[in-house]
């Protein structure tokens, strides 16, 4: 399904980088200034894995991913809302869902406003945005808040599956080792509808797009 980011449209609200868990003494003077920030927030929410309730739903056709992801990201909130009405909204047509600021402002409209949209430049995420990706993650599904990404292209998931898509989006509703892998539900995989990836894998496959947290 094609969905290209509108490049120049995406916010670059909420620059948060994260590290990967809490530095010890020996590293804390080497770590960055967004590293302390994600170790603060792992440690303030003292937990360094989470999942959102949610519920899943397949995609009814190949260019219903948008509809279906903000879906399930909107079930967390306990929002029941059609696929239907969503493409509405979302203007989604056979050509796909445009790009990943419609699925936030459709998220803004059910849930009050909690979501920003973040771009991840290029064809490969640099070290920067896979850090803000990983706090983004963290700070999002913390608060009981499925993150939607837009992707494309091949990633391979922890036990080496590879999922491909020309253009797609799906939704991660669970963290853990401290962010360093999450759980996907893919709503264009009913057969195996949820699985775990690195964040750096997910940052790349996100790369050239955005993702709603």
């Amino acid at each position: 399904m094609n969905s290209n980011v509108r490049n120049s449209m995406l916010s670059v609200a909420g620059l948060i980088m994260a590290g990967g868990g809490i530095a010890g003494p020996a590293l804390a003077a080497q770590a960055t200034p967004a590293e302390k920030a994600a170790a603060a927030l792992v440690s303030e929410k003292g937990r360094s894995a989470h999942r959102v309730g949610h519920e899943y739903q397949a995609q009814p056709n190949f260019y219903y991913c948008g509809p279906a992801s903000t879906r399930i990201a909107l079930s967390a909130a306990g929002k029941t809302v059609s696929q239907d009405e969503l493409a509405e909204k979302l203007g989604t047509t056979e050509a796909g869902t445009d790009s990943a600021l419609d699925i936030t402002r459709v998220l803004n409209e059910y849930t009050g406003g909690t979501y920003k949209t973040t771009e991840i430049s290029a064809d490969v995420a640099s070290d920067e945005q896979v850090e803000r990706l990983r706090a983004d993650v963290l700070a999002a599904v913390d608060a009981d808040r499925p993150v939607v990404a837009n992707i494309r292209g091949s990633a391979l998931d922890v036990d080496g599956v590879t999922h491909s898509y020309a253009g797609h989006y799906l939704t991660v509703v669970e963290y853990k080792d401290d962010g360093d892998t999450v759980r996907i539900a893919d709503p264009g995989a009913p057969d195996a509808p949820e699985y775990w990836m690195g964040i750096a894998e997910l940052a790349n496959w996100i790369a050239g797009r955005g993702y709603s947290s």
